[in-house]
């Protein structure tokens, strides 16, 4: 857990051990796709962009959506495949983005983490709390990005007029206006994964679980923040 405003660390516990960070991080990828700007443009789907589980919007071959309603639906739904989508129109290949991703982590201070695709899905990749703090740390400065974290329900339209209810997976939003983004994550080999901001008798913070073998990982997360926002978080250091 860190300061959000800082990078100060309040608490610790196994910061550095490697781990499966799953869909956590999409905040990476949200970061990328942000800060190339020009979110009103579309993006045409491509077969590839189709061929991933389980969290799908269910997009279409040919269809066309503005980047800025694809990283709307990561960050609140994680849908794999817009996430695919934003990732190819990025930079051409899941691959070559992925290629980016590392080179963001590093250029932010996450140097014990390796990334091998955009969404999280199973793979060769690994990181560590303190590295998805660091990424956290920047997300959370990109307004676009806040916003859209912070919603609890959005609405997809579809090429077709249909329009799907996308309900966030970061289920702290719905308990307190305290509580301001980030992501979640979850697969059988990371386990479950959650990175969390809040603002708390005014201080921000960013807290990352990672590994979580428990179903009460959002009951963990706000007692840790509750417990930062009475001013018993004392600094750890930097980040």
């Amino acid at each position: 857990m860190i300061d959000a405003r800082t990078g100060e660390v309040l608490f610790q516990k196994n910061a550095d051990a490697p781990r499966v960070p799953a869909s956590t991080q999409k905040l990476l990828t949200a970061l990328l796709v942000s800060r190339r700007g020009n979110l009103d443009a579309m993006v045409t789907i491509a077969p590839e962009d189709t061929r991933v589980e389980p969290t799908r919007l269910g997009l279409r071959p040919g269809e066309r959506y503005a980047r800025r309603d694809l990283l709307q639906s990561i960050l609140v739904k994680s849908s794999n495949d817009a996430c695919a989508a934003l990732a190819r129109d990025h930079s051409g290949t899941e691959a070559a983005f992925t290629g980016q991703m590392n080179q963001a982590a590093w250029s932010f201070g996450a140097r014990n983490s390796y990334f091998a695709n955009s969404h999280g899905l199973p793979a060769a990749q690994f990181s560590t709390a303190r590295d998805m703090a660091r990424i956290a740390f920047f997300a959370y400065r990109d307004p676009t990005l806040r916003r859209m974290m912070q919603q609890p329900v959005v609405h997809f339209r579809h090429n077709n007029g249909r329009v799907t209810r996308l309900e966030a997976t970061n289920k702290l939003l719905k308990r307190s206006s305290a509580y301001n983004g980030m992501k979640t994550g979850f697969t059988n080999a990371a386990g479950r994964c959650l990175v969390s901001s809040g603002r708390l008798n005014g201080r921000e913070v960013i807290l990352v679980q990672l590994g979580s073998k428990t179903r009460y990982i959002f009951d963990d997360a706000q007692r840790l923040m509750v417990w930062s926002g009475r001013g018993s978080g004392t600094a750890h250091g930097a980040l």
